[in-house]
């Protein structure tokens, strides 16, 4: 601890007497000086001893005396000694009056103790303090170093909270808490994932003072050395950090960022790995894929999986509406919606890259679920395998629910789409991959986030006619029969339509148009006739069909 008026009392050689302010002697000193000016407070920085004769003060002046302690007082200097035998052979009964009102500190110094034994006491008090604190720093940085390799960061946190007497908690990517200590000190992290969160928005490195529970003095620290930041730490405490804990703090994110960045090497390899294993499954060799997975893959591999299939694009055009309705999947909670609304913001406040974002949120889920997840990124695009049913498979679809609640309200600046296969396995991932394409590709048509492959099958191909060279494509094919209706020389659209839809039955055909039978084959041969195709074909009777649907009429 740094010395206090109390320490300095008690120092034999000083002799000092107290003569106010008996209440307030545990202060810390940060100085000691010495100053004979009327108004020495324009020099004070708070926190001193200031010494004085009375040289220049009529200390025996009562109004004098309670005008200048109380600046003093105000300005935060802590105690003031006063020597007799100098300029008075006792303390000035005013001064005593003034200090006692003041409650401020005031200590009797005797003639043959000089000022300069009183500095001396505290300039070796404040370097015996902080050379404690610098040796605790030391031995907490060793213990840190110790638990980190062999613990991990669990371990780390639980010294790092001895240390400052306090709470520690470690945050990833996505600003789920991941590890607390104590193990108590958990609810009191998650209440913190919103400050996160605004942290994570600042460029790295980064750091906030937060409120926290009662008392409690929050510091936050983002960790890593990018400019997006890879996790965060809180460490919460009762009082602000002194020398000795502020240096266990700063070795804690020290070694936490060379983790994280120890961690982003790891992680390039592992996506190689998963790049290797993706391309054997694509190229029908499961068995090789599934040696080469080993025990980082090989879980995935064992279960169900999904293939993902996700791409940035560009915005659609002001003032176009985006198509309603999600995909089919679980419904985000109010606290998962809140977390991935606010993921879609990157670091600066600027609209974070979506692409990151998924996969950022895609694998926080799955490494909290203790899932096996393969991401294989490629540019703008990325493949994922998901388990299916797991929690990173239902990160996807809440976050693509987001993005397509962002949409609607106007505010993306950038885009994705995700197509999502049915549930396959390592001998049908050629399969998976092609679905989890096409899925990408309708999304992409429909104007939709995320689209599953079973969702497209189970459904009505019309919805797939609704692109504009569909219609280019039916309105050309059946523009020479509606200008020929449109001269009042037949119903040559409907007549078609009444008799594809009848398979060609012209009994019922004709009795659903009200006309004979004959009128209703004079019609078909009139279509032929002005189209320059047989009827007879199924190709030309599917296309027709196809047109008709496509343009309504």
């Amino acid at each position: 601890m740094p010395p206090t008026l109390a320490s300095l009392v008690h120092h034999s050689a000083l002799k000092l007497t107290v003569r106010a302010g008996e209440d307030h002697l545990d202060t810390p000193v940060r100085w000691a000086h010495v100053s004979e000016l009327a108004d020495p407070v324009p020099y004070m920085e708070g926190g001193e001893l200031l010494l004085i004769t009375a040289l220049k003060l009529d200390a025996e002046d009562a109004e004098a005396m309670r005008r200048y302690v109380k600046r003093l007082s105000a300005a935060g200097v802590v105690g003031l000694g006063f020597a007799v035998g100098v300029n008075y052979d006792a303390v000035p009964e005013a001064l005593v009056r003034a200090a006692r009102e003041e409650r401020l500190p005031l200590l009797e110094v005797p003639p043959r103790t000089p000022f300069l034994a009183i500095s001396k006491a505290v300039s070796a008090a404040i370097a015996a303090d902080q050379y404690r604190a610098v040796t605790s720093g030391f031995a907490a940085q060793r213990e840190l170093t110790k638990q980190a390799l062999n613990e991990g960061p669990e371990g780390l946190l639980a010294v790092l909270a001895g240390q400052v007497n306090g709470w520690a908690a470690l945050y990833d990517a996505s600003g789920a808490v991941v590890a607390t200590a104590p193990e108590w000190a958990g609810r009191r992290a998650a209440r913190l994932t919103a400050d996160v969160e605004r942290l994570r928005e600042r460029p790295a490195p980064a750091s906030a003072v937060v409120a926290g529970d009662g008392d409690d003095r929050v510091e936050l620290h983002s960790i890593g050395t990018g400019r997006r930041a890879r996790a965060a730490l809180a460490v919460g405490t009762a009082a602000t950090l002194g020398t000795a804990e502020r240096y266990a703090l700063h070795s804690a994110i020290a070694l936490l960022t060379l983790t994280t960045e120890r961690s982003r090497a790891l992680y390039a390899a592992e996506q190689r790995i998963g790049a290797a294993v993706l391309r054997m499954l694509l190229a029908g060799e499961p068995d090789h894929a599934r040696a080469v997975a080993g025990d980082l893959y090989g879980a995935l591999l064992d279960a169900p999986f999904r293939m993902v299939a996700a791409e940035a694009v560009a915005p659609p055009p002001s003032g176009v509406a985006p198509a309603a309705g999600t995909s089919a999947g679980t419904t985000a909670g109010t606290g998962t919606s809140l977390l991935l609304a606010e993921a879609v913001t990157g670091a600066g406040g600027a609209p974070g890259d979506p692409l990151t974002v998924l996969v950022d949120v895609v694998e926080s889920a799955a490494a909290r679920a203790g899932e096996a997840v393969l991401v294989v990124p490629d540019g703008e695009r990325a493949v994922l395998l998901v388990v299916d049913g797991g929690a990173a498979a239902e990160a996807c679809v809440q976050y693509a629910e987001v993005l397509e609640a962002t949409r609607a309200e106007g505010s993306a600046e950038d885009e994705l789409v995700i197509g999502v296969s049915a549930p396959s396995g390592p001998i049908a991932a050629a399969t998976a991959f092609r679905q989890a394409e096409q899925a990408l590709s309708v999304a992409r048509r429909r104007g939709r986030v995320l689209v599953e492959h079973e969702d497209v099958a189970a459904g009505s191909i019309l919805p797939l006619l609704g692109d504009d060279a569909v219609r280019a494509f039916a309105d050309g094919l059946l523009r020479a029969l509606r200008d020929h209706d449109a001269t009042g020389r037949g119903d040559l659209v409907a007549s078609l339509r009444a008799w594809l839809s009848r398979h060609g039955q012209w009994d019922a055909a004709a009795a659903d148009l009200g006309v004979h039978r004959h009128t209703l084959r004079y019609r078909m041969r009139r279509v032929e006739e002005i189209l320059g195709r047989s009827l007879d074909d199924p190709d030309v009777r599917m296309e027709l069909w196809v047109a008709l649907k496509a343009s309504g009429g």
